[in-house]
């Protein structure tokens, strides 16, 4: 996930949340069993009871509550749990950066064709999109990223990248891998879907492109509503978290040349020095936030890179620096945009130099704020409530980093969410990006879960769910 690296680890609670899903589990099953046990007659006949067993609400288990369990058990299966972790050894082990996801798109139309899923591909260059269920409406859409980084593993374990310079240090792998899961799952249940499941498997994340080019191939044609998730180490194993409207920041780049005029050092007045301008504009930028941004409106400017000349007495033809800025609402994120840009050019201007920004390069992509769609953040945050119990599912802050699931929010209602891996005994600790990345493969019917219990639920009850708010 582009820039997740800047999410902290916070203490939690490890262990205990992956027990109080069992034990949720648990609890479910048996109060399913016992309901099911009335539906289909198993009273002797003219017994009557006033109350039955209460396990959920009004007394009974609805179909859906019911569903909800028959998909945590598939995705608990113990062939399905270990067939996840082995799609996702299998992708980890062969890493493959943006737009070179050859393999990794092989392997997963391998297993949608055994599943009997029929796909589209190549989309995007290397993307798949599948469907299942009615081939009718209402359609939605689950996504999952798949590229990798450019980036030496450090982590030492069986399944190691075998390509150097190159690792997924970011859990696409998992994605990918808990979203063939939820279309096994859904597979099994094809019968009952009462619409159309697509399924998204997304090249170039990373880039911040994948997504905008996805859509531009038609993937969310038809498409009512979107979910996808990432995986975070600031929460642990089986907990989740999300917030409705600002949930990322939209994430945008720049890239300035400051052009002046070369000449030797000793006579500097020979020279009209562009290193003084990029100096000045670089401390100039760091102004817009600190004086004239509301301290409560977040956002940030960060120069991070900057280069001029090739010699210590020779003053250069022009410098360039480059950096990164920050909003969580659209409309202070394009006023930061032509703010930096005022800001370069009027100190590029007051050293006589003359200036070229470039906010929109293929290298500097912008990624708009990721903002979740109330009615689909709030079917996300019952459903997974419904499979780990309400005190694994919190709410989190708005994060600086940036998700280019935001361009699928652009265009279709839809929700993120965060999927927690924390696991300290195994040293699921480290941050996205980092060479020492690992994940909690115990996260995967979780996750499996999520997935195929949002779209399964959706489908059964849209109408409702994008009325909810009206």
């Amino acid at each position: 996930m582009k820039t997740m690296r800047n999410i902290l680890t916070v203490a939690g609670k490890g262990k205990l949340a992956m027990d109080k899903w069992v034990v949720h589990r648990s609890v479910f099953l048996l109060c399913s069993g016992i309901s099911l046990a009335f539906q289909n007659s198993l009273i002797p006949d003219g017994k009557h009871f006033d109350s039955l067993p209460t396990c959920q609400n009004n007394n009974n288990i609805s179909s859906s509550s019911y569903m909800k369990e028959r998909i945590v058990e598939l995705a608990n299966d113990p062939h399905m749990v270990d067939w996840m972790k082995k799609i996702r050894r299998q992708i980890h082990e062969n890493p493959e950066l943006a737009f070179e996801e050859f393999e990794t798109s092989k392997l997963i139309r391998q297993q949608l064709d055994q599943m009997g899923i029929s796909y589209r591909w190549p989309v995007a260059r290397t993307g798949v999109v599948a469907t299942l269920g009615s081939g009718s409406s209402p359609f939605v859409a689950l996504r999952a990223d798949m590229d990798a980084l450019p980036i030496q593993e450090m982590a030492e374990w069986g399944h190691k990248s075998k390509v150097d310079g190159k690792m997924h240090a970011c859990g696409h792998d998992a994605h990918s891998a808990m979203l063939l899961g939820a279309a096994r799952i859904l597979k099994q249940l094809q019968d009952t879907l009462q619409g159309t499941v697509v399924l998204i498997f997304q090249p170039a994340e990373e880039q911040g492109q994948g997504g905008r080019d996805m859509i531009a191939e038609g993937v969310l044609d038809n498409v009512d509503a979107i979910f996808g998730l990432h995986t975070v180490h600031r929460y642990p194993t089986g907990v989740v978290a999300s917030r409705p409207g600002e949930f990322l920041a939209g994430c945008g780049s720049f890239k300035v040349k400051i052009i002046g005029k070369g000449g030797h050092a000793a006579i500097p007045q020979d020279s009209i020095d562009p290193i003084l301008a990029a100096s000045t504009a670089v401390i100039s930028l760091q102004n817009i936030v600190s004086r004239e941004i509301d301290p409560l409106d977040s956002q940030v400017v960060s120069v991070a890179m900057i280069h001029g000349g090739t010699a210590f007495n020779f003053i250069p033809e022009f410098a360039t620096i480059e950096g990164t800025f920050r909003a969580f609402s659209k409309k202070s994120f394009n006023a930061l945009r032509e703010r930096i840009k005022e800001v370069i050019e009027a100190q590029a201007a007051v050293y006589r130099c003359s200036s070229e920004i470039n906010f929109t390069g293929t290298e500097h992509l912008t990624i708009p704020p990721t903002v979740n769609d109330a009615r689909i953040y709030e079917h996300v945050r019952r459903v997974s409530i419904d499979i780990l119990g309400e005190g694994n599912v919190e709410l989190a802050p708005s994060f600086m980093g940036s998700e280019d699931f935001a361009f699928y929010l652009e265009n279709v209602p839809g929700s993120f969410l965060f999927l927690g891996i924390r696991n300290e005994r195994i040293g699921s600790i480290y941050q996205p990006h980092s060479p020492y990345f690992t994940i909690d493969e115990d996260v995967f019917p979780v996750g499996a879960s999520i997935y195929a219990a949002f779209a399964h639920s959706y489908l059964s009850n849209s109408t409702r769910i994008l009325n909810s708010f009206d």
